[in-house]
């Protein structure tokens, strides 16, 4: 059964991201909120926890996986940027976009679009996921909580651990969760596009 972690929104205590660190740390996957929906998170170069996200979303090999950062200092190690790409980005972060952007050396290979070699960055401007990337000290590799089948997103943290109880190891819930996907904005090619509109306002990526 999934251990349930209410943490409060503002001042979340620092005993229970422990614990839920110390679960992804140890192999974990865990659901946890943010400022665009709840998402679905494992250590990075946890393939067994990437592979469980794939079978509870049922996503193919194509899907991009989201690297979640604390800051944009961090984004450097993972992925290649441009000055046009850097400034962009810096622009918009934090906040709820997802960015794919060509993936770095540091990126496993079980993360990145299969062709492409791309990956998924966000940067999210919510104080209990970034209090949990603290605690980690690393990036979680993610994915928005979208069930097959589902039109939207689950936002409610005791509704994911009875209908996830046996597919996850945690839940945090801080009780302030975004109700909209990130909006995808594909910044890998020559020009923007914008793979999903969401939270974010996709009108700084349009020409």
């Amino acid at each position: 059964m999934a251990q349930y972690f209410d943490v409060h929104p503002e001042n979340p205590q620092p005993r229970a991201l422990a614990q839920v660190a110390r679960i992804l740390e140890q192999g974990g996957l865990v659901a946890y909120p943010t400022d665009s929906c709840f998402a679905l998170g494992c250590a990075l170069g946890n393939a067994a926890g990437i592979e469980r996200i794939r079978r509870i979303r049922q996503l193919d090999d194509k899907h991009h996986f989201t690297l979640v950062v604390d800051s944009f200092a961090k984004l450097g190690a993972y992925v290649e940027m441009d000055n046009r790409i850097f400034r962009a980005v810096k622009a918009a972060t934090p906040g709820p976009y997802t960015f794919i952007l060509k993936a770095s050396r540091e990126v496993p290979k079980m993360m990145q679009h299969p062709k492409k070699r791309t990956v998924g960055v966000r940067i999210p401007n919510h104080r209990t996921t970034l209090a949990l990337l603290d605690a980690v000290g690393a990036p979680l590799v993610s994915s928005t909580l979208l069930m097959p089948g589902h039109e939207e997103s689950l936002t409610d943290g005791w509704a994911i651990k009875e209908l996830l109880d046996h597919q996850i190891d945690a839940v945090l819930d801080s009780g302030d969760c975004g109700v909209e996907p990130t909006t995808v904005v594909d910044l890998s090619g020559d020009e923007p596009v914008i793979a999903r509109v969401g939270a974010g306002d996709p009108s700084p990526f349009v020409a």
